[in-house]
């Protein structure tokens, strides 16, 4: 976790004129910038070219948080930055980037963006009938660039050289009064890139920002854009939002504005009638968080189980499965079918689709545990996650017999001790072996 770096915001920066605020320079600490970035940054001035680190590693600097991140931003061209620094590709066919390879680290390269009107006029622009830009490779300047962005708080421009900051937007005031807001019209904006909504709802959890009034409205009657989203790109967005540290809060704010049921509509349909099915949310939620925060991983196919997890207890009619449990083929049935279903609206790769029905299965496993079932499983490399969603399941009340404690204490034994639990388990706490008499056999005598 980065140190505090800065007192306040207006430590960080020091005045170096006197223009508007819009337009102010400042002076950043680049000690805290990626030295890759910067050489890149100075390869590309160098070679006679306008460059400038770009967008939320700088607003991220400002909110004192360490960056993963740092993007460029250029008049080269593509074709031009490659030229330039050869440990280079060119990405994209949507939006054409470069990719800067130094090493582990990768510096995005971008080229300033001009108007949509341009793009049309130069036919670079291809946009479907509900708004949304397929393609976009028209070029321009800076302040052009500047209010292509989608938030004033990522519209921030760095001269590495000159040490200078500039704030073409006004987007300091929105971070000293913890606001977001859209660029331009934004029904416009999200009609373009609908995504647009998401990150609305990334950045407003992450940030703990409230997002502007005129911003947050259109996001309720526009949330059906999202279905044409390609599926891919969603599950990327999925994983963006609820690994960001603060799943729970991107959760409500999803549910808010009507956005959770277009990326889950089977869940969805569950949560308006179960209350039990969104407490199991949260929950998870809420530890998953807790996780991330203390620097563990997640899976994100323990994400993903849980998700539809009340969707497979309701069609498999299981609202608990103390007394009887399922079969283990209809289980293994319904949960391939409802992977299917949900890979329509957010892809799921084969690598997370598996674990996700094995952490399922680990369900009906755990509860039968007679001979060496029980010692199987514990080697079984899904079993810490089933063990763990097993858990889960007991924390928001659901009875299980004691499940979750017996393979706690399982797991913390001994061989011996283990054969132990395993008697108690069935009943014979000693087990005899039968003892059989000979008896010869009397020969008959025929009289």
């Amino acid at each position: 976790m980065l140190k505090k770096i800065f007192r306040t915001v207006d430590n960080l920066f020091k005045r170096s004129d006197t223009k508007s605020e819009s337009k102010q320079n400042y002076v950043l600490e680049q000690k805290f910038i990626s030295n890759n970035a910067i050489d890149t940054i100075k390869k590309l001035q160098k070679a006679g070219y306008e460059a400038y680190l770009v967008g939320g590693c700088i607003r991220d600097l400002l909110l004192n948080i360490q960056p993963k991140d740092f993007d460029v931003a250029t008049n080269a061209t593509p074709e031009q930055v490659k030229k330039v620094i050869r440990n280079s590709r060119i990405i994209g066919r949507r939006f054409k980037l470069v990719h800067v390879f130094w090493g582990r680290e990768t510096i995005e390269v971008a080229t300033f963006r001009g108007p949509h009107e341009q793009a049309r006029a130069d036919n670079e622009s291809v946009q479907h009938s509900s708004g949304r830009i397929l393609r976009d490779n028209v070029y321009g300047s800076m302040d052009q660039d500047a209010y292509r962005r989608d938030f004033t708080i990522n519209a921030f421009y760095y001269d590495v050289t000159k040490k200078k900051l500039l704030d073409p937007i006004g987007g300091l005031k929105d971070i000293k009064n913890k606001t977001l807001a859209v660029i331009g019209d934004p029904t416009q904006r999200y009609q373009e890139d609908p995504v647009r909504m998401l990150r609305v709802v990334r950045f407003a959890a992450k940030l703990d920002f409230c997002v502007e009034p005129l911003s947050e409205a259109p996001i309720y009657h526009l949330s059906y854009l999202l279905a044409d989203v390609p599926a891919a790109r969603l599950f990327d967005e999925v994983l963006k939002l609820f690994l960001s540290g603060k799943a729970l809060r991107v959760f409500e704010l999803l549910c808010q504005y009507n956005l959770f049921k277009i990326l889950f509509p089977k869940i969805g349909e569950v949560l308006s009638t179960s209350p039990q099915a969104e407490k199991f949310i949260r929950q998870a939620l809420s530890n998953t968080d807790d996780r991330l925060n203390s620097g563990k991983t997640v899976n994100p196919a323990f994400l993903y189980a849980t998700f539809l997890w009340p969707v497979l207890q309701q069609r498999l009619g299981q609202s608990s499965w103390l007394e009887k449990l399922p079969n283990l083929l209809e289980l293994q049935e319904v949960a391939n079918e409802l992977i299917f279903e949900q890979s329509k609206y957010t892809t799921i790769p084969k690598r997370f689709g598996i674990p996700m029905r094995e952490i399922w299965e680990a369900q009906i496993r755990l509860a039968k545990r007679q001979g060496k079932k029980a010692d199987l499983l514990l080697s079984h490399p899904r079993f810490r996650a089933g063990y763990d969603f097993l858990l889960l399941r007991e924390s928001v009340g659901e009875d299980t017999g004691g499940l979750g404690a017996w393979w706690t204490k399982y797991q913390q034994l001994d061989d011996q001790h283990r054969r132990v639990m395993m008697q108690d388990l069935s009943g014979n706490k000693k087990t005899t072996k039968r003892k059989y008499r000979y008896k010869p056999k009397v020969k008959k005598v025929e009289i």
